[in-house]
């Protein structure tokens, strides 16, 4: 078949008319034709599959890089400022040391009610009253709550809080009311005062 003929034959080819049930007796150029396209669309359909597979795939590292960037940006800044860190906690752990020192141990809590009753008598308070109240446990500490009843002037109660929220041990004052004295001119005083143990300290000893 020469170039001419060929050329005729593409040229009246229309590929609306193509019969898949008679591929066999196509002319030779449509076959050509639809064997091109089949490759064609195969090679298209392969490179977008794999474009998309490649895409999600930079995505991903994209994504990681991104998360590592940031990491390692923290870890940079920890890195840099690790000696601030460590001045910190010691400076943290000497106060912690220093504020469980002022917490009193189980066996001195009885001398800390005597302590109480001390600056009661020396701020000139009278009817002094003193108790314990039931532990009450907490994670890490035991609350140790003190019931105190006084009778006084108003500046003599002023000067025995000061005094016991100024003693070396941590006591804390709560729920205090104050009325008039039914028996003379003074004024009554309830309160209840709290110190506290550290559990582990304890479990140390």
């Amino acid at each position: 078949m020469s170039f001419q003929e060929t050329l005729e034959q593409l040229k009246e080819f229309d590929i609306n008319n193509i019969d898949f049930d008679k591929a066999g007796v196509w002319p030779w150029p449509a076959k050509v034709f639809v064997c091109l396209l089949l490759v064609g669309l195969i090679f298209a359909g392969t490179y977008y599959l794999k474009i998309s597979d490649l895409n999600l795939q930079l995505n991903s590292v994209v994504a990681q890089e991104a998360t590592l960037r940031t990491t390692f940006e923290k870890r940079s800044f920890e890195a840099a400022n690790l000696d601030a860190y460590k001045a910190q906690m010691e400076e943290m752990k000497v106060t912690f040391d220093s504020l469980l020192s002022r917490l009193p141990a189980k066996t001195e809590v009885p001398g800390l009610l005597e302590d109480v009753g001390t600056r009661a008598s020396e701020s000139g308070l009278t009817n002094i009253n003193i108790s314990f109240k039931p532990d009450v446990v907490a994670e890490y500490y035991i609350e140790v709550p003190i019931d105190i009843s006084v009778d006084g002037g108003y500046h003599d109660m002023g000067g025995f809080v000061s005094g016991v929220a100024g003693m070396p041990r941590i006591v804390t004052l709560h729920d205090f009311s104050i009325s008039s004295s039914k028996t003379n001119k003074t004024l009554s005083m309830k309160i209840v005062a709290k110190t506290y143990r550290y559990k582990a300290q304890e479990a140390d000893k």
